[in-house]
């Protein structure tokens, strides 16, 4: 969200030293990106863009919707915008192009299982039990690679994995 650059610059520096891709993620979570008017969901792109664009120096790629909310006209929006990419479809491991009303857009998959939220959270998985899903999905797909390209997301939320009794 674009509020790390308010409220965390240590974070975004963070990413900057790595080298890090920083990509959309709208304000806030608590503005749900599907909700919004076509003309409304245009200027949240917007406005977010040109911050990260003033921010990092360039045009951000991909973009992530707040609460993985999408409009019928995101990904238009989004490929208009000049993004090249969006993470919001929980689909195949294969990143996969969309129609956009002017062109496509790729679509890369979004973790809905390796994912903290619906396994610590909602299932009540303990740390442990969710790290053996990475590994064990890591394995079976790095074999799978030799046949075909895939895409591995792990999405993670600092107050659920880092809390201190998960670290290790």
């Amino acid at each position: 969200n674009t509020a790390l650059y308010d409220y965390c610059p240590e974070v975004i520096a963070a990413f900057r030293r790595r080298g890090d891709e920083v990509i959309g993620h709208g304000h806030t979570n608590a503005e749900r990106q599907g909700d919004l008017s076509e003309a409304d969901e245009r200027a949240l792109i917007a406005a977010c863009t040109e911050r990260m664009r003033r921010e990092e120096g360039r045009q951000p790629q991909g973009w992530l919707s707040p609460w993985i909310s999408e409009s019928h006209v995101t990904p238009d929006l989004l490929q208009e915008a000049g993004y090249t990419y969006l993470l919001n479809w929980c689909h195949d491991d294969q990143p996969v192009w969309m129609k956009a009303r002017n062109g496509r857009i790729l679509s890369l998959p979004y973790p809905q299982e390796l994912n903290d939220i619906p396994q610590i959270v909602a299932r009540k998985r303990a740390g442990a039990d969710f790290a053996d899903m990475i590994v064990d999905a890591f394995e079976v797909m790095h074999t799978e690679c030799a046949k075909r390209p895939l895409v591995m997301g792990i999405a993670l939320h600092a107050y659920i994995v880092g809390q201190p009794h998960r670290f290790k």
